[in-house]
Parts: structure tokens; C-alpha cells; sequence
């Protein structure tokens, strides 16, 4: 009998370390990608095309010795003979390891004429880090760098500062409406009687199930008439009318769990629909709010189909430009990468300060009785 318990905690043990290793694991996959972005995004562009982002912590690697100017008259489109060791062009651009383990590696086109001599050695922390990659990022003035080759790179700037400042200015509004607007819905199908109540309460849950792209053409249109494209009021309502159905079921589900006896008693002392909703409902509803609010905002921060539909390219949101950044600047890490980090800031900032009612807000309504 003194045999079992034993048994039964060991198995627990076992199975604890099992299912916690395995939460180290996909937080490992996940989190390695995200150090290496953050990384890049602080490295000069040369640098990225020289090494792994890995490259920045202590490891063993190659360090630059030497120089070798190679003999104008050589013939580099043949066999080119340095150091006593004959090889083609392509293969010491891609670099040759000699037999006393240093690495000479030809350094730029054939005309150049310069060969690197690296050793390998233990290195330490990588220190030549920089802020310029985010600052040339915000910006949309001209930048320059250096790129793999050496080679100095003029463009100009995305103004993602700006573009942050759109997604601002989209999210936020378009957050707080349909949570107002959802608020009071769910308020009336809960605890309101009138004519219809659940056949438009069903009306909404069968919206939850219709994809938002087969109204963006109507709307466009629509929108079109009344001279509202390209307007922030545009994407505004837009947001709204996407959003609404999620959030007046969760809610719905939320409101709807509120004790009977607590809204009576307000009613009997006096309190209108309107002061029971102000100051009984949306106090108590907070955990709902912020669960919806993450949603929502994460939803309409990370979008670029609407935005690009209804504010167009010349009004760019975070997402458009991020996009315009990979097409026109799609080999310039130290760019793509500053610009995600710089993309992710407000969102983690919003889920970390709502995180805690989040939970609470999407189990509720899930246990009755």
C-alpha cells in the first residue's frame, strides 16, 4: 500500500517535466527568430552580410590579419595562384581555407585585386552595434550605408514614424467605438426585453461566421458616393462594423452572467437602465473590455487589407509601409528589421498592460449555475 503513492508522484513528476520541457521547447522556437531580429536590428549592414546575427556573443571566429595586393598582371580568369595554393576566382571570393587554418577570402570583383587574410581566433561580445538602423527608419530622409560589397548605398528613408502615427490614429478610435457600441448591444440582449431580441441576436452571431472581404467592394462603392475614401472616418466605421459582431458575443457572454438579484435591487432603488448600465455594468465588465480591447486593437494594428483598401497607399499605415520597406528595400536587413521591432513596440506595451483581465474576459460566461 506504501508502494502506490510513490508511484503516483513519480508519474506526476515525470509527466511535469515532460509537458514543462515541452513548453521550453516551443517558447525556445519561437523566442531564438525573435533575439535574431532584434539582433540584425541593431547591427551595421556590412556586419549582417559578414556573419550571423549569433556573431554578436562570445564564440570562436575569424578575425582580419592581413591584406594582399595581388599582381595587376595576374590573369583572374584563370587560375589564380596565392600563397603557393592555385585556385579560381569564384572559389577564393567564397574564400579558401589554407592549411595552417587561416582563411583568405578575395575581397569585392576582380578588379579590386585584394585578397583578406582572416585567423581564427576567440572573439568576445560584438560591440560595433548602432541606433542609426531605427532612426534611418523612422525618418523619410535619405540614408546612406555600406552594404556586403563595400559599397556605399544612397536611398531614401520609409517615414515609418509617420506611418506609426497613422496606426495611432486608426487603432485607437477604432478600438474605443466598437467596445462602446458593443457594450450597450450586449447590455440590451442580456437584461432589456424588446420585440426581436433574438432573431437580431441570432442576426449577429451568424455575422461572426461571414468574411469581412466579400463587403469590402459594397462599402467601397459606397464609401465613394458620399466622398469618404482616403478618409480616417472611413477605416474608422469600417473597423467598427468588422468588430462588432466578436464583440457584442463576448460581451454578450460576459454581461449576461451577472447576478439577476444585484440588477433588481438598482432597479428597485431607483436606478434607470442608463445608470445601471454606467455604473453597474461597465465597472463590473472590465475584464471583458480589456479582453475585447486586446483583440481589437492587435486586429486593426496588424492590418493592411482594410487599410489599404479605405486610406489607400498615400495615407500608409504601420503594415503598408513595412511592405513598401520590403519591396523597394528587400536586401537591407538592418532596415526590415528595425522596422518590425519598431512595429511590435505599442501592441506588446497594450497586451501586457490588459494581460491580466484577459484570461478572466475569455473564460466568462463559460461556467453558469
Amino acid at each position: 500500500m506504501s508502494k502506490k503513492p510513490k508511484s503516483f508522484k513519480s508519474q506526476k513528476k515525470v509527466s511535469s517535466l515532460f509537458v514543462n520541457g515541452v513548453l521550453i521547447f516551443i517558447c525556445l522556437i519561437w523566442i531564438i527568430p525573435t533575439l535574431g531580429v532584434l539582433v540584425t536590428s541593431f547591427r551595421y549592414s556590412e556586419n549582417i552580410f559578414r556573419s550571423g546575427w549569433w556573431a554578436v556573443f562570445p564564440h570562436r571566429g575569424y578575425v582580419e590579419t592581413r591584406e594582399i595586393n595581388i599582381d595587376p598582371s595576374t590573369d583572374v580568369n584563370g587560375p589564380i595562384t596565392i600563397d603557393g595554393v592555385t585556385h579560381t576566382f569564384e572559389e577564393w571570393r567564397n574564400g579558401i581555407t589554407m592549411p595552417d587554418g587561416d582563411r583568405y577570402t578575395w575581397y569585392g570583383n576582380k578588379r579590386t585585386l585584394l585578397v583578406k587574410v582572416e585567423e581564427r581566433k576567440w572573439l568576445g561580445f560584438e560591440t560595433d552595434l548602432t541606433l542609426d538602423n531605427y532612426r534611418d527608419t523612422l525618418t523619410g530622409k535619405e540614408i546612406s550605408f555600406t552594404d556586403g560589397m563595400g559599397n556605399t548605398i544612397v536611398r531614401k528613408g520609409n517615414d515609418l514614424g509617420g506611418a506609426f502615427l497613422n496606426s495611432i490614429a486608426v487603432s485607437i478610435p477604432a478600438t474605443i467605438i466598437p467596445i462602446m457600441i458593443a457594450a450597450f448591444a450586449a447590455y440590451g440582449f442580456a437584461w432589456l426585453n424588446f420585440p426581436g431580441r433574438k432573431f437580431f441576436f441570432t442576426i449577429v452571431v451568424a455575422l461572426l461566421v461571414v468574411p469581412l472581404q466579400i463587403a469590402l467592394v459594397p462599402i467601397l462603392q459606397d464609401y465613394t458616393k458620399l466622398n469618404l475614401n482616403g478618409t480616417f472616418l472611413a477605416i474608422w466605421m469600417a473597423h467598427t462594423g468588422f468588430g462588432l459582431p466578436l464583440a457584442i458575443y463576448l460581451m454578450f457572454n460576459y454581461i449576461s452572467t451577472i447576478p439577476r438579484e444585484l440588477l433588481e435591487s438598482a432597479f428597485i432603488d431607483g436606478a434607470s437602465p442608463f445608470t445601471i448600465f454606467t455604473k453597474l455594468i461597465l465597472p463590473l465588465s472590465v475584464p471583458a473590455l480589456a479582453s475585447f480591447a486586446i483583440f481589437q486593437f492587435l486586429w486593426v494594428w496588424n492590418d493592411y487589407l482594410v487599410a489599404l483598401v479605405f486610406l489607400g497607399d498615400k495615407t500608409r499605415v504601420v503594415t503598408s509601409a513595412l511592405a513598401a520597406i520590403v519591396g523597394e528595400k528587400g536586401q537591407d536587413w538592418h532596415l526590415l528589421t528595425s522596422g518590425a521591432f519598431i512595429s511590435m513596440i505599442l501592441p506588446l506595451v497594450v497586451f501586457l498592460a490588459l494581460q491580466r483581465y484577459f484570461v478572466r474576459g475569455m473564460m466568462a460566461g463559460s461556467v453558469k449555475g
